[in-house]
């Protein structure tokens, strides 16, 4: 990155390595930390409520195979459909970018809803666990954005106004500073989440109603991703459409999580204790162990 006259210029390489017929790119790394971060705080959310690690870790392949598929279709039906008729292959090649996150909650919602159904669990309280890591999958993905060169913002004079060179010079337009509208949404996946913590921690954690967390996320995240489109380059639609396209999708989110959160103020119960043949046995010294860890946890707020 360089200085320019208004802000900076950003002419990152996106190819960490090239050798033969392996293309290692920073988008496909930090989607893979992103995936192993959330998977980290899924597993102990999940931990923290009493599950095994067998339960924890059965979501795995279900949540990684609906995030990938639901961004990249939703991205190809909402922003890109031409895709599908011009170079079909080219949508199973998600680790160029392309993925549209309004697709990958799609995605989650429907791997949550059907695990919960196969752990005869409420699907709610599994969405509450998973949504710290759907505040971290949100951030990683807008950050492989900004390597990658695309989805940039509007134009602007503002001092932290960045000129993508390879975005410019791929759509032949002359070298033209813009909003980093990938780095605000990175900030607002990271506020989410600190937001999420904080609810965490004030409702009791355990103890918090179900449908709290996921309530919380809706209203927050959709509130940021709606008012961030004002600043980013119109895709998928008409540019003399009063809404973008990604202000479109955004409002069923936010109005998902305020009925949720009023449904939530009236009927605050926490999830259902687990049967007692479902709580994992431990001896007593892993007793004692997992006592210690969970004041850590506590103390930490997750």
């Amino acid at each position: 990155m360089m200085l320019a006259a208004h802000g900076f210029v950003w002419n990152f390489d996106p190819i960490l390595l090239h050798w033969g017929w392996l293309t290692v790119r920073y988008y496909g790394l930090i989607f893979a930390i992103t995936l192993l971060i959330g998977y980290a705080l899924w597993r102990r959310q999940m931990l923290r409520g009493g599950y095994s690690p067998a339960v924890a870790d059965g979501l795995l392949m279900w949540a990684v195979m609906a995030i990938i598929v639901g961004a990249r279709l939703g991205h190809v039906i909402f922003y890109d459909p031409k895709m599908l008729i011009q170079d079909p292959l080219e949508v199973l090649k998600f680790w160029r970018g392309g993925l549209a996150s309004h697709g990958a909650l799609v995605g989650i919602v429907t791997a949550l809803i059907l695990y919960a159904r196969h752990q005869k669990r409420p699907a709610l309280e599994f969405m509450d666990r998973f949504a710290f890591s759907a505040a971290v999958g949100a951030a990683g993905i807008r950050l492989g954005n900004f390597f990658n060169s695309e989805i940039v913002g509007r134009v602007t004079n503002l001092p932290w106004a960045v000129t993508f060179q390879r975005y410019d010079a791929d759509n032949g337009l002359p070298p033209t500073p813009r909003h980093p509208s990938q780095l605000y949404e990175f900030a607002i996946g990271l506020a989410v989440l600190g937001i999420l913590i904080l609810v965490d921690r004030r409702a009791g954690r355990e103890k918090r109603p179900m449908g709290l967390m996921t309530g919380v996320f809706l209203t927050a995240y959709f509130i940021g991703r709606f008012s961030v489109e004002f600043v980013k380059a119109p895709q998928g639609i008409d540019n003399h459409w009063p809404l973008t396209m990604g202000q479109i999708l955004s409002i069923p989110g936010l109005l998902a999580g305020l009925m949720l959160l009023i449904w939530v103020a009236r009927h605050p119960n926490p999830a259902p204790p687990l049967p007692p043949a479902e709580v994992p046995a431990t001896s007593n010294k892993e007793a004692a162990g997992n006592s210690g860890r969970k004041r850590r946890r506590r103390r930490r707020g997750l």
